[in-house]
C-alpha cells in the first residue's frame, strides 16, 4: 500500500512523532493507522502515549441541547492544566464530543467499559440471528465475532466514526488534539437524555 503525505501528516499530528518515524510506522503497519500508532507507542515515540500517564483533572463539563431541547448531553472532558482547559481548541473539541454523543447515542466511552454480561448477550443474539438466517453451523462463531465488533463500533464513543468526517474515529480525533494541545486529554464520562425515553432505556 502506498504511504501518502496526508497519512504521514495525520499520524504526525496525532502522535507528535517525526516525519521519518511516522513513515516507517505506516510502512511497518501496511498503512493501518491504529497499528502505526501502536508501533510508535511501543517504540516510545508517540507523544499521546507519553502523555497518557499524566494526570488530567482540569477541563470542562460541556452541556449541549439538540433539536429544540429534545436531546440533552452532558460530557466531562479533562486535560492537565486550567490554561488548556480554557483554550478555544480544547473547548471546541469538548463541544464536538457532545455533538457526537447527541447524534450517535453511544452507551460507553471505551470498549473496556462494556460489561462482560452485555458482550455475552450480544454474542448470543448474533449467533441466534445467524442461525435464523440459515448460516452454516461452523461459521456461527465467526459471524458472531464480526457482529460483536460492529456492536462495539456503534456502542463505544471512541470507536465511532466522527459525524463530520467518517474517515476519522473519535479516538483518532482525541489523539490529534492531544498532539496539537500538548497535554493528556481524557473523555471521562457522559450522560445523554432523550425526551420521552424511559429510565431503563
Amino acid at each position: 500500500m502506498e504511504i501518502t503525505t496526508e497519512m504521514i501528516k495525520e499520524l504526525r499530528n496525532a502522535t507528535g512523532a517525526g516525519v521519518l518515524d511516522c513513515r516507517k510506522a505506516l510502512t511497518e503497519a501496511g498503512g493501518d493507522y491504529q497499528k502505526a500508532v501502536d508501533y510508535l507507542r511501543e517504540k516510545g515515540m508517540a507523544t499521546a502515549a507519553k502523555r497518557a500517564d499524566r494526570d488530567a483533572s482540569q477541563g470542562v463539563v460541556e452541556l449541549y441541547s439538540h433539536g429544540n431541547g429534545r436531546v440533552g448531553v452532558m460530557v466531562e472532558v479533562n486535560c492537565e492544566t486550567d490554561f488548556v482547559g480554557r483554550s478555544e481548541g480544547f473547548r471546541k473539541f469538548a463541544h464536538e464530543v457532545a455533538l457526537q454523543i447527541a447524534a450517535s447515542a453511544p452507551k460507553y466511552v471505551a470498549e473496556s467499559e462494556i460489561p462482560e454480561s452485555v458482550l455475552e448477550h450480544e454474542k448470543e443474539i448474533a449467533i441466534a440471528r445467524a442461525r435464523e438466517e440459515g448460516k452454516p453451523e461452523n461459521m456461527l462463531e465467526k459471524i458472531a465475532a464480526g457482529r460483536l465488533e460492529k456492536f462495539k463500533d456503534e456502542a463505544c464513543l471512541l470507536r465511532q466514526p466522527y459525524i463530520r468526517d467518517e474517515g476519522l474515529t473519535i479516538e483518532k480525533m482525541l489523539h490529534q488534539n492531544i498532539g496539537s494541545l500538548g497535554e493528556n486529554i481524557v473523555i471521562r464520562r457522559f450522560r445523554r437524555w432523550e425526551l420521552g425515553e424511559r429510565k431503563d432505556e
